[in-house]
């Protein structure tokens, strides 16, 4: 199985739509949306909710499923559509073949965004996901938050900001792959343990994750459409 990892839109409609058009040469079995659709500021003339419409209208053009995470960013208008739109594996697992997707949005800032879940609630979202596809062969885990400690979650600063649960979660269950998001600087790759971890980086930059499963077997990348 081969997966399209994006995320971080952050609102930027004209840099989505001019990429989005560019992955069409690449092959990929499920999207996966990261978070952050959309920002606290909007264009003119654009709520929030007009935006994640956009962006999710453009992404059923490929005819592949759908998975989503809302971001820190994101409104509960946004989690609501993605929820409507059937798209969403916020507080939820759904299981695609052989592989059980599990995961949880938003993330602890500093700057009092609209999603800032706790600890404990993405802990229990995550438990409440991964119960839902116990079924499958492998599990993979998606939230908007990274892990603690590990390359995905260090600002220019140097300084690790991820989450304990996430990290903790990870140890624990020990996913075949965990994808998140929300530190753009830190887009890459690392291991956890026996664990595959990938940040796409800021889509509107160009940034995007690919990764392929063959069972335990996992490898990804990240690329740049500009380059």
């Amino acid at each position: 199985m081969d997966l399209l990892v994006i995320g971080d839109n952050h609102g930027d409609i004209e840099n989505m739509i001019s990429y989005l058009e560019k992955l069409e040469s690449f092959r990929f079995d499920v999207i996966i949306y990261m978070g952050d659709f959309t920002d606290i500021n909007t264009p003119k003339g654009f709520t929030q909710k007009d935006i994640t419409k956009i962006l999710i209208e453009e992404l059923k053009i490929f005819k592949k499923p759908i998975l989503a995470v809302p971001g820190n960013n994101d409104i509960q208008d946004v989690a609501a559509l993605t929820e409507k739109e059937g798209i969403s594996i916020h507080d939820k697992g759904r299981i695609i073949g052989d592989y059980g997707f599990y995961g949880f949005g938003g993330a602890k800032t500093p700057f009092a965004t609209p999603f800032e879940p706790t600890e404990e609630e993405l802990k229990q979202g995550l438990e409440k996901g991964y119960n839902q596809v116990l079924s499958a062969k492998y599990k993979i885990q998606i939230t908007h938050n990274p892990a603690y400690n590990t390359q995905m979650d260090i600002i220019r600063a140097g300084a690790h900001v991820g989450s304990q649960a996430v990290r903790g979660f990870i140890e624990n269950k020990k996913p075949v792959l965990a994808l998140s998001a929300h530190i753009h600087e830190a887009k890459g790759v690392d291991w956890l343990d026996e664990t595959f971890l990938l940040n796409p980086g800021k889509f509107p930059e160009g940034y995007f994750g690919l990764v392929n499963m063959n069972g335990k077997d996992v490898k990804g990348r990240v690329l740049n459409l500009c380059d």
